[in-house]
């Protein structure tokens, strides 16, 4: 059943703070699913994720006293009706007889029956009223997080930031070649830089030129850090942060000697993947690349660092339920560290890419700033900043050039 699905993964979410695609790929009842019923529950799951402050808006007010603590997961269950009765067109009599349904088939929880049925029935009447008295973008999006983006932003762009929040992301694609000749084939957009647009839904892996290697999913934003670098075929380029490979395979297919580093082992066996099927030759390493050396020095070094992501809550919703401000203060001192390295580890007139895709300021021109600050043996050349009211994900890149 679906929606018991999207039960257990939204408990392990806002519950055990587990990531959602991880908690989603490994329940064991996912692979028993239909594509369709996997899609439906999927995408109810990031619905409640990126409408949760409006749906427990709408909860509390049908509630004649709030819920206690321990009914946590009765709130879980009515969040899911909700979403489907006022987001997803779900049928009033199947969102609330499902969500009876599922608190039925739990002794934990069978008492609420009542209390789920009279909800959710006010809800299908009053519900859609509700909703559009609500400021939806505030009301999804944490305190700590709009506080900071209306800082470096401003209010006005910070609330486009969070209404773009609210829609699921499109499916872009970076090609090995020929953008214009696959956007025609695919039905695709073609957008500047090159990326190709589908709807979210589009089913990946049956489209042509997938299992051929033609092409790779990556947001617009994803794909721009490495064209800074402008052509590098014949270079020698260290990826540090690589997995699961969409950057180390846009400088693979252009002609770049590419290691692509990763402290990972997991996600490293993703990146041999992704490789093999695109039949790209990069070497693989694993290692902590603030330790870690090469051979010789390197023409370039493309640094995707980690960070808090905040610029991808359109495609992980999870995140604005999952990051918490102190987060970005110990990102922050790695990120420095790995930048320091890369300059490190590229040879005099060398390039250092720096990227997160974050739209956190500390995470981003706080760090090249104070880099700066404290080496003279670099310039900033260039600087990028996208923003999910752009249609892209949020990411910051810096081009420097070591002296």
């Amino acid at each position: 059943m679906p929606r018991s699905l999207a039960l257990d993964v939204l408990d392990a979410v806002l519950d055990q703070k587990r990531a959602f695609d991880d908690s989603f790929d490994r329940h064991p009842r996912t692979k028993d699913l239909s594509p369709r019923d996997r899609g439906f529950a999927y995408v109810l799951v990031a619905c409640v994720l990126r409408r949760l402050g409006q749906l427990d808006a709408c909860i509390d007010l049908c509630l004649q006293k709030p819920l206690t603590p321990k009914a946590r997961r009765i709130r879980q269950v009515l969040r899911l009706g909700a979403a489907q009765l006022l987001f997803l067109a779900t049928p009033p009599h199947a969102a609330v007889d499902t969500s009876v349904a599922l608190a039925a088939a739990d002794p934990r929880l069978s008492a609420y029956k009542s209390l789920v049925n009279a909800v959710l029935h006010r809800l299908a009447r009053e519900g859609t009223a509700m909703i559009a008295a609500q400021d939806a973008a505030r009301l999804n999006t944490p305190d700590w997080l709009w506080d900071s983006w209306s800082a470096a932003y401003g209010v006005e762009t910070t609330r486009k930031i969070a209404e773009a929040h609210l829609d699921q992301a499109p499916l872009d694609l970076a090609v090995k070649g020929d953008a214009e000749g696959w956007a025609a084939r695919l039905g695709a957009q073609l957008l500047p830089g090159g990326a190709l647009r589908l709807d979210a839904a589009t089913p990946v892996l049956s489209l042509p030129g997938y299992a051929e290697g033609e092409w790779w999913v990556q947001d617009q934003a994803a794909q721009m850090p490495a064209r800074l670098l402008g052509d590098v075929h014949g270079l020698r380029i260290a990826d540090i942060g690589a997995a699961p490979g969409g950057k180390t395979a846009q400088l693979a297919a252009a002609g770049a000697h590419v290691i692509a580093l990763d402290r990972s082992r997991t996600r490293l066996l993703t990146l041999r993947e992704n490789m093999a099927r695109l039949k790209l030759s990069v070497e693989i390493v694993e290692a902590d690349a603030r330790v870690w050396r090469p051979d010789a020095l390197l023409d370039a070094v493309l640094l995707d660092a980690p960070c808090s992501a905040t610029g991808t809550i359109r495609r992980h919703p999870d995140i604005l339920r999952l990051r918490r401000p102190d987060e970005a203060a110990h990102a922050v001192i790695v990120q420095a560290e790995l930048l320091d390295a890369a300059l490190n580890m590229v040879k005099p007139a060398g390039t250092v890419i720096f990227a997160t895709c974050s739209l956190q300021p500390e995470e981003g021109p706080e760090i090249v700033a104070a880099l700066l600050a404290r080496r003279r043996d670099s310039r900033l050349a260039e600087e990028l900043r996208t923003l999910p009211s752009d249609g892209m994900d949020g990411f910051y890149a810096a081009r420097l050039v070591k002296s």
